[in-house]
C-alpha cells in the first residue's frame, strides 16, 4: 500500500488526482481486454451451442442430474465456460479494495476533484461539503450506464439460453441483470476516488459490451 501512495503522489505532480484515478482505471481494464475477449467468444460459443442444449433439455427432461450433467459436458468438449464472463469482475476486486483503503484513511484522502475532497462521501455533500454537481454528473452517467446494462445483459443472457445449464444458473440469469443498477449505491457510498473508478469502469464495461457482444444479442 505505501507504494501505491508514493506512486500516486508522484503522479499527481502531473496529472489531476481524479485524472490519475481514471487512468489507473483505463490501464487495470486494458490489462483484463484479454479476457474480456475470450469472455465474449464464450458467449457466442455458447448462443451457438443454444441448439444442442435445447435438445439435451428434451431429451432429459424427466431427468434433470442427468441433463446438468450433459450440459456440462457439452460445454467441455467445446471448451465453454459459462463462469467465463465473472473474471474481469472479481479481477478488479483487489484494486478496488486498495483504492478505498488509501482514500477512507491511508494517506490520498485529502486530494481534491473539483473542491470535493478524493476520500469524501456523497453524504458529506448532503452535509454542505463541495461536489454536488460532480455527483449529479456521476449519478447521471452511472443510472445511463445501468440502464444499458441492465438490457443488454437481458438479452444477452436469454440469447444465449443458459437459464438451467448449470446448477444454480437459472437464478443468477435473473439476478444478474439487476446488479447493475447497485452501481449506484455503491458511489454513493464509497469515497470518491472509489466511486470515480467504479464509474469509469462500468462506462468501458458497456462500451465492451457494445462491441464485443454486439453479434450474440
Amino acid at each position: 500500500m505505501g507504494f501505491f501512495v508514493s506512486f500516486f503522489s508522484w503522479c499527481v505532480q502531473f496529472l489531476p488526482a481524479g485524472g490519475v484515478v481514471v487512468l489507473l482505471t483505463l490501464l487495470v481494464r486494458l490489462a483484463l481486454l484479454p479476457l474480456s475477449l475470450a469472455a465474449a467468444r464464450g458467449q457466442r460459443a455458447r448462443a451457438r451451442l443454444a441448439p444442442q442444449i435445447a435438445g439435451l433439455r428434451k431429451k432429459y427432461a424427466a431427468d434433470p442430474a442427468r441433463l446438468q450433467k450433459a450440459v456440462l459436458e457439452l460445454h467441455a468438449r467445446e471448451k465453454v465456460s459459462p463462469l467465463a464472463g465473472c473474471l474481469p469482475g472479481l479481477l478488479q476486486m483487489p484494486v478496488f479494495f486498495l483504492l478505498y483503503q488509501v482514500f477512507s484513511g491511508g494517506g490520498l484522502g485529502e486530494y481534491v476533484l473539483f473542491g470535493a475532497p478524493l476520500g469524501g462521501r456523497f453524504g458529506d455533500v448532503l452535509d454542505g461539503g463541495a461536489g454536488v454537481g460532480l455527483y449529479l454528473v456521476l449519478f447521471a452517467v452511472v443510472a445511463c450506464v445501468a440502464t444499458y446494462t441492465y438490457r443488454s445483459t437481458k438479452a444477452q443472457m436469454g440469447s444465449a439460453a443458459v437459464g438451467g445449464d448449470v446448477p444454480g444458473m437459472g437464478a443468477m440469469v435473473k439476478v444478474m441483470p439487476l446488479l447493475s443498477f447497485g452501481t449506484l449505491v455503491t458511489v454513493a457510498v464509497v469515497p470518491l476516488a472509489v466511486a470515480l473508478y467504479v464509474v469509469t469502469s462500468t462506462t468501458w464495461s458497456a462500451a465492451e459490451r457494445a462491441v464485443l457482444y454486439r453479434s450474440s444479442t
